[in-house]
């Protein structure tokens, strides 16, 4: 089951549930703001959130993490080159904001490692690094359902920002081309900011020309 929840506090953000039907067990991904909404989510559903997944490290994807973490117990996972983003507020974009953010604890993923539950080994997302939004960016992909968790690599007939901290254009339709649109043309890409769309829509646009 993946479930789109919409939270705000500066933006609109797409925070995802990622959830084995059988077991109930998930992930939470991008959790960026109203930790009090998504908390009640996970209790009126009955989900048991595992780990919380980051796509990268900006305040509009993070900011609700800690009050998350610390009410289920759980850890946070990132690319590895996330800490820039974690630990300075400058990087995350939070120092901009009236509540600067900083992450503790959070567990460094190798590029490439799977993250499967501890409930069902058969319910697991692959970190696929996609650097070019920020230093540490990523999608959390998974075969069997045909799904990429994109962030904000890629939208729906757009790509994310690189004038920000970690950004590089260049670097970023690149690996677009290379990560993204080389996955099956059927594969769902669930982003940050814009609806649903596919890998075979977005090899249309022209800009992902080389």
């Amino acid at each position: 089951m993946i479930l789109q929840a919409t939270v705000m506090k500066y933006i609109p953000t797409n925070a995802y549930f990622y959830i084995d039907n059988e077991t109930k067990h998930g992930f939470l991904i991008d959790p960026g703001a109203q930790a009090g909404k998504l908390l009640e989510m996970i209790r009126e559903k009955g989900f048991i959130i595992e780990r919380i997944l980051l796509t990268h490290g900006h305040f509009d994807h993070i900011g609700a993490v800690e009050e998350i973490r610390k009410a289920l117990n759980i850890p946070v996972c990132m690319q590895a080159n996330g800490r820039a983003y974690a630990e300075n507020p400058v990087w995350n974009l939070s120092a901009q904001t009236e509540a600067p953010i900083t992450l503790s604890d959070v567990t460094y993923l190798a590029d490439y490692s799977t993250v499967s539950l501890a409930a069902t080994s058969a319910c697991d997302l692959t970190i696929i690094p996609v650097p070019g939004h920020t230093t540490d960016g990523a999608m959390y992909y998974t075969a069997k359902d045909g799904v990429a968790f994109v962030g904000d690599s890629i939208f729906e007939g757009s790509y994310g920002r690189t004038d920000m901290y970690g950004g590089d254009e260049a670097t970023l339709l690149q690996n677009i081309r290379d990560k993204i649109l080389t996955l099956p043309d059927e594969t769902i890409l669930l982003s940050g900011h814009s609806g649903p769309t596919t890998v075979r829509e977005e090899k249309t646009r022209p800009f992902y020309q080389a």
